[in-house]
């Protein structure tokens, strides 16, 4: 059975976007190690998760993107949780619509190895949190304070750290399980 591990970078202040919806902030911390760490996580996933918002901008992007994260991106399937999208035209990409939870547990059992990958936007993540099957939280947190903003967590969430990593720039990769 496949983990759900849910991606994101965050602020020093809780925040994973900006009010005015910016993303410059995420490159400061910014380093080759960093980058190193989050191409690995990505090209280790199984499949990559995703709502709709965040696949019209993936999908406008990858496709004719180089950069290290291209292959992984383009290569590994893309599953997008949408009631809206009827069709998609990036290669190895699914939609599925539908109730989220009932959605993951399915794709969580039809996996047999590895992790599955959610990259958020902020509706998507809370509604990944919310459903309570987020296995495993790689948060990236980057020095910076944005001061206000979207945040993902909205109610208590106990978690058990299992990994910290110092990268030479400031930022922090941080890796939680949910406690039961």
């Amino acid at each position: 059975m496949a983990s759900l591990v849910l991606k994101m970078s965050v602020s020093l202040d809780g925040f994973v976007a900006p009010a005015d919806g910016s993303g410059d902030w995420i490159a400061a911390g910014g380093s080759a190690d960093a980058l190193s760490w989050s191409v690995e996580t990505v090209s280790n996933a199984a499949a990559h998760l995703m709502g709709s918002a965040s696949y019209k901008v993936m999908a406008a992007h990858w496709p004719g993107d180089s950069g290290p994260f291209a292959k992984p991106m383009n290569e590994i399937p893309k599953i997008v949780f949408s009631d809206s999208l009827t069709s998609a035209d990036w290669p190895e990409t699914t939609i599925v619509p539908g109730d989220l939870t009932e959605a993951i547990t399915h794709l969580k059992k039809e996996e047999e190895d590895g992790y599955l990958l959610a990259h958020g936007g902020v509706r998507f993540a809370r509604s990944l949190v919310a459903t309570g099957l987020i296995d495993e939280y790689r948060l990236i947190v980057h020095p910076v304070i944005l001061g206000t903003g979207e945040r993902i967590f909205l109610e208590r969430l106990n978690l058990t750290p299992t990994s910290t990593t110092a990268f030479t720039a400031g930022a922090v990769a941080h890796t939680f399980t949910p406690q039961p």
